[in-house]
């Protein structure tokens, strides 16, 4: 029996439940789980409280003055579309002494619906960007409850002996992220870059920032066998690793 539920402990069922990405069927199971055994009844309720102090951390707010922007556009529409039908009214009664005045009510028809284009592209792009971000939450948040994590203390070397860090690999649900906890000052015109080594590829992570976020994790790809990097390149970053700048490795 104890083996039975820790089979279904290892499993993600109780964080999709949570966030509500489970089918009816595996939504059944859980419940059952649920009120059948108290491990598994612990365990829930452990992890519902930290999804909501793991929220509230990382809530993700609204860029500034979004919806006035929207909203500004909207009525700018409505105005357009109000005016332009005034303009087709006149350009009926002008249009037998004026032919060509119509291009000009083409115009403004063709930059109305410009402008509605752009407002909608804009819209699209934040609801993707949402997504992506809520996607990244969700993983975090497994990476961070779920037993088969494994987790990985990075120091730096004798380059960086300051540079401590925190890798959270998971084997199982195929994440890994890391915590970077503090970076010893870089001259100007220097910064810190991560790369990792994926499948005999050497992917570039980014530039780290100076000003870092202690409870932020950064994504990394996850492979077997795989190896991230974190060296120090010029201001701005590299297109590729200066190997003799490496300050930290992290096998996982």
């Amino acid at each position: 029996m104890k083996d039975k539920i820790r089979i279904f402990l290892d499993t993600d069922l109780l964080e999709k439940y949570l966030l509500g990405t489970t089918t009816l069927e595996e939504s059944h199971q859980v419940e059952r789980y649920i009120a059948m055994y108290p491990e598994v009844r612990e365990t829930y309720n452990e992890l519902q409280e930290n999804l909501e102090a793991f929220a509230k951390m990382h809530a993700l707010k609204t860029p500034e003055g979004l919806k006035n922007r929207i909203l500004e556009r909207i009525r700018a529409q409505q105005t357009g579309r109000r005016r332009f039908q005034r303009f087709a009214v006149a350009a009926t009664f002008a249009a037998l002494l004026f032919a060509g005045s119509s291009y000009f009510f083409y115009n403004q028809n063709q930059n109305l619906q410009q402008e509605n284009t752009i407002v909608n592209n804009k819209i699209k792009t934040l609801e993707a960007d949402m997504r992506s971000q809520l996607e990244d939450v969700r993983n975090q948040f497994i990476v961070l409850n779920n037993p088969s994590t494994r987790k990985f203390m990075v120091n730096g070397n004798k380059k960086a002996r300051e540079l401590k860090a925190v890798a959270y690999v998971n084997p199982v649900k195929k994440l890994s992220y890391i915590n970077v906890r503090n970076l010893p000052n870089l001259p100007e015109d220097q910064c810190y870059q991560m790369w990792a080594e994926v499948n005999g590829e050497m992917v570039n992570l980014g530039v780290i920032k100076e000003v870092i976020d202690k409870d932020k994790l950064l994504a990394l790809p996850y492979a077997e066998n795989a190896v991230s990097y974190i060296t120090i390149e010029p201001k701005g970053g590299n297109s590729t690793p200066t190997v003799q700048n490496i300050v930290a490795n992290i096998n996982y």
